[in-house]
């Protein structure tokens, strides 16, 4: 049976996953030079911490200093001062009472307070509830986080579902051996190319709407 729901936040609960990527694309082009457009950094760094990125951007020996992630940071401050909307219909299955909830998420403890504050969600999310990648040692694709988030929430992870946009995440859901799917219904991974990347993962539920993921809910434990 599933009794926790473990959410992402990036492109899950909100459309910020292309905000950040946006931000670091303009680090690695202002500071670096390497003209990368937007598909090739969200190749390469999407759906990961920000420790997760240095470790992948060392890997293709492209080293970053301290002031590139201080800037970096700094453009995440003036985009979350500007805002950004929860994803429709969201809090229809934030309100579900069969499931516990929690959120899983590569970003920082104070940067997802910040989210959470911004989304008005502070109701159904807080400090007890939410678990962030400073928290462990390996960021997504690695299971580390959400295994935290079980263990922490009290569940197996047979008894937990995640809900994921990033290959990484999805990875992630499948290394932690929980049952995972796919929510695609932020803009850019909404295509064909991007939905049988899911599927060969092996991932069978993919979802564009919060509606369709709220059905599917139902559907479990029956």
């Amino acid at each position: 049976m599933i009794k926790l729901i473990i959410w992402d936040f990036d492109g899950v609960i909100a459309d910020t996953e292309k905000l950040w990527l946006q931000n670091r694309q303009k680090t690695i082009n202002d500071i670096l030079h390497l003209n990368w457009d937007f598909n090739t950094t969200n190749k390469y760094l999407g759906g990961m911490s920000d420790q997760t990125k240095k470790e992948v951007l060392a890997s293709l020996q492209i080293d970053t200093d301290e002031d590139f992630w201080k800037k970096t940071i700094e453009l995440d401050q003036k985009t979350m001062a500007e805002g950004f909307a929860l994803t429709p219909h969201i809090e229809d299955v934030f309100k579900l009472k069969e499931f516990k909830q929690c959120i899983a998420t590569g970003g920082t403890t104070a940067k997802t307070a910040q989210k959470i504050k911004i989304t008005g969600i502070e109701k159904y999310f807080n400090s007890a509830n939410t678990f962030t990648a400073d928290q462990v040692q390996r960021g997504k694709p690695a299971p580390d986080i959400f295994l935290l988030a079980a263990e922490k929430m009290g569940f197996l992870p047979e008894e937990c579902l995640v809900i994921e946009d990033s290959l990484a995440g999805l990875q992630a859901g499948l290394s932690a051996e929980m049952m995972t799917i796919a929510f695609i219904g932020c803009e850019m991974n909404n295509n064909p190319a991007y939905i049988q990347a899911i599927k060969n993962l092996g991932i069978k539920n993919i979802f564009s709407e919060m509606i369709s993921v709220k059905k599917f809910l139902f559907t479990l434990n029956q």
